[in-house]
């Protein structure tokens, strides 16, 4: 029976300095090779969590995610595959200056680079790879990108058994922990905004979300699927407002709302919907998606991707 992958996750992180941009690596104690920092995921861990903790751990810089670059697979020397997911992120001088990293048993030292000398430097072709796919987002204005998430509610009360209305049903105890789980995989990205459905159970799965990143929801009857108008007009304006101030938001609400909310950024973005957006919208409880539009002169959707809590 096939081992399942050793599965890791880390990030691309770069700087401009004046007219140039610089890409971080590291240089680890033990093997003294260049790569990008990564790191396993540990149990329970949504992937971006996982890149976040580990380039912290790793590096000493805070960063949030932008949008994900390649995988890498190769074939570690036990035998097993493993599996490196990656997002391109930007730090900015207040988060390197704040960074405390000194050399440890692990990584031995950092080095900013800029693209041609990072390329040359890295020990392996699939960190060469990854450099090069960023090198064509710069290319294209979309090197800074802001999230629009999309969050379904998480488990809730079985609506035949619920003896008060449907909008105040609440999470289950399954719910619950979904929520807490998925709140630090969603804060990965760093939004600054989040916009719920004033039903109690989207209510209650964004408050984790909210908690972690210090921010209070705001609570709308407009994105839920009792809206006493058409959803689609106020997440039109909604998201609208959104990619026009370049703001990264999250909109929890309703499996028959998500897609409303997917097709809204695709149009504000002026993007095409896809097989990739369609099943990027058909949530189960507790996934999000994220689309990462670009943050240049002319908004574009860069990328998308779909999590969840892994919460059973």
């Amino acid at each position: 029976m096939t081992a399942p992958p050793v599965l890791a996750a880390g990030a691309l992180v770069w700087r401009a300095v004046g007219d140039e941009v610089l890409v971080l690596l590291v240089e680890r104690t033990q093997h003294r090779d260049f790569s990008l920092p990564k790191g396993k995921l540990d149990p329970g861990e949504t992937l971006p969590e996982c890149a976040v903790r580990e380039i912290e751990e790793e590096t000493g810089l805070r960063i949030a995610l932008g949008a994900p670059l390649p995988q890498s697979e190769y074939r570690l020397s036990d035998g097993r595959d493993k599996v490196v997911y990656y997002w391109q992120a930007k730090a900015d001088e207040a988060v390197v200056a704040a960074s405390a990293f000194s050399p440890n048993d692990e990584i031995h030292a950092l080095e900013w680079l800029p693209l041609a000398a990072a390329k040359q430097r890295c020990t392996y072709e699939h960190d060469v790879a990854i450099i090069a796919r960023f090198e064509e987002r710069l290319a294209a204005g979309h090197a800074e990108t802001f999230p629009l998430i999309a969050l379904r509610h998480a488990k809730a009360a079985n609506p035949f058994d619920w003896q008060g209305s449907d909008a105040s049903r609440t999470l289950t105890e399954r719910g619950e922990r979904q929520a807490r789980r998925v709140a630090p995989g969603i804060a990965a990205f760093g939004p600054e905004r989040i916009v719920t459905s004033d039903a109690v159970r989207c209510v209650q799965t964004v408050e984790p979300l909210g908690r972690l990143l210090g921010i209070e929801p705001k609570a709308t009857p407009l994105i839920s699927q009792e809206s006493p108008e058409d959803p689609r007009e106020a997440l039109e304006r909604r998201i609208g407002k959104a990619v026009r101030k370049r703001r990264g938001t999250v909109l929890c609400s309703h499996a028959p709302i998500i897609p409303e909310i997917v097709t809204a950024v695709v149009h504000a973005a002026d993007a095409a919907e896809t097989d990739s957006t369609h099943r990027a919208s058909m949530l189960h409880t507790a996934e999000f998606t994220v689309l990462h539009v670009s943050a240049g002169e002319m908004p574009a959707l860069v990328a998308l991707e779909t999590h969840g809590s892994h919460e059973k």
